[in-house]
């Protein structure tokens, strides 16, 4: 059944919820439950000044804490009926099942829009009475936009919201508290809004999205600003599935995430701490490891999209490798779940600072917030403490440098002698492969990278198969270096 495309003149019901959500607006009274044969319609004689709400908070979400490989599409407001029904169609050419959070009045004005929408399996939020921006509204303000838009929704449809997204995506405590008042379990944020394209080229634009297509990411369309609404869809879709994930509604995602403990509560975010006095500060630099054995570590840097670095996951778990990754923190920062991903697989999560700086060109202060700020980032991302393993960003590293970084923490400093330079997009899977065989050998340390539009995720199936071949098992580094520093490592 399609959206009907003619709704003018409207219906004399949908002016009747007009006039009467337009009189409760303007009286202060609210809308009052009934049956279907009133249309469910009845107004209070008088509403008291509402009442701040002194229970639990709503939650704030603008990202599901989870290492599914799910993320959600939303979309804010209602467009003409043409427009509807030209996404509704494309999102089920796609297989997609989104979100929609719908301003009450516009349901109130052409439920049959809302219905269409849940006739096709995607979910129906509050996106408040009128969509406005609610930074300037007084409490009892809030309440009333968000509770006479629940039951406009409801009255409509059938649905009670279980979500709140203002015009803006802001979350305040009064937003929160009054969405908790009106029986919301959640206001809604995103972690991608998706504005009108300016002057990108196809190529850049993907290069956008596909920054945003993340395990438990929010992405939010404006259905009255959208210009290219179609074209975004498509372009979302196609990164989302070159990216190996899934669209779900809202629902289903934020059920499958989890709570994350507050930061300083996590084991070991204290592991690391400022501390000036260096001087004597006791460090152990791996460049290799002495062993009989004939084993080989793998290790990765930098950081990189959902995309590339979940196709490195993927290749190593189908050959049971497991590797060290040292991670660019203003990345995870941006995108825990994927850092979460990493850890959850059983590999090695190490710091490769915040910002990825030359180490020696840096003061004392600034070379330990470097350190610092990175290992809380990453121990909040993955909620435990991370292998206490530093990578000097370009292998960059000197005596003081070395003894800054230990005195913040970190004693074990891992620089690498197997480099095939993987990071030079020019290098093509082959080279990066010939290179790491002719260099390997028995406690060799390779240095490969999670950066995207390199060929590293190519090559890495022939790294593992030609060593396994010559007989190489792969370790973590932390098989190989405790917390207390191994001294059978290579140190300079």
């Amino acid at each position: 059944m399609k959206v009907m495309k003619d709704f003018s003149p409207r219906k004399p019901a949908g002016w009747l919820v007009l006039a009467v959500l337009a009189i409760s607006m303007l009286s202060g009274c609210s809308w009052m439950g009934g049956d279907d044969t009133d249309g469910g319609m009845k107004t209070a004689e008088a509403d008291k000044p509402v009442q701040r709400y002194t229970g639990e908070m709503s939650q704030a979400v603008s990202l599901a804490y989870t290492t599914s490989r799910n993320l959600a599409l939303t979309f804010n407001g209602m467009a003409d009926a043409q427009t509807m029904d030209k996404l509704l169609d494309q999102l089920d050419a796609l297989g997609i099942k989104a979100t929609f959070f719908l301003p009450g009045m516009r349901v109130a004005e052409e439920p049959d829009i809302a219905r269409q929408i849940l006739s096709r399996g995607h979910e129906v939020e509050n996106n408040t009475l009128n969509a406005v921006d609610m930074s300037r509204m007084d409490y009892g303000q809030i309440y009333k936009e968000i509770h006479l838009a629940d039951d406009v929704i409801r009255k409509q449809t059938g649905v009670t919201p279980k979500f709140v997204r203002t015009q803006t995506g802001a979350i305040s405590e009064d937003i929160r508290l009054a969405a908790a008042q009106s029986g919301q379990q959640a206001v809604i944020s995103y972690s991608l809004f998706l504005h009108n394209w300016k002057a990108e080229t196809p190529q850049q634009k993907k290069n956008y999205i596909r920054k945003y297509i993340n395990r438990g990411g929010i992405v939010a369309i404006d259905l009255a600003e959208n210009r290219t609404l179609n074209e975004s869809v498509d372009l979302i879709a196609a990164e989302a599935s070159a990216a190996g994930y899934h669209f779900v509604t809202l629902d289903k995602l934020v059920a499958t995430g989890g709570v994350r403990k507050p930061a300083d509560t996590v084991q070991g975010y204290q592991a690391a701490k400022y501390n000036a006095d260096y001087a004597k500060a006791d460090y152990n630099l791996v460049y290799s490891h002495k062993t009989a054995k004939k084993e080989i570590a793998l290790t990765f840097d930098d950081w990189g999209t959902d995309e590339m670095i979940t196709k490195l996951l993927d290749i190593l778990d189908q050959y049971h490798v497991k590797g060290t990754f040292f991670l660019r923190a203003d990345g995870v920062e941006k995108n825990p779940n994927l850092a979460q991903a990493i850890a959850q697989a059983g590999h090695d999560v190490g710091n490769h600072t915040y910002s990825h700086p030359v180490l020696t060109k840096l003061s004392v202060k600034q070379l330990q917030d470097e350190v610092v700020k990175a290992h809380r980032i990453i121990t909040d991302a993955i909620q435990q403490q991370p292998a206490m393993l530093f990578r000097p960003p370009t292998g960059d590293i000197d005596d003081r440098t070395a003894r800054i970084i230990a005195a913040a923490g970190y004693r074990n400093i891992v620089d690498f002698d197997i480099d095939p330079n993987d990071w030079n997009r020019e290098r093509t899977a082959s080279q990066i492969v010939n290179s790491v065989i002719q260099q390997s050998h028995s406690g060799g340390i390779i240095l490969l990278h999670s950066l995207d539009d390199t060929h590293t995720a190519e090559a890495l199936p022939g790294i593992i198969q030609n060593l396994r071949k010559q007989g190489y098992t792969f370790v973590k580094l932390s098989d190989w270096i405790s917390d207390d520093g191994n001294p059978s490592g290579n140190e300079r």
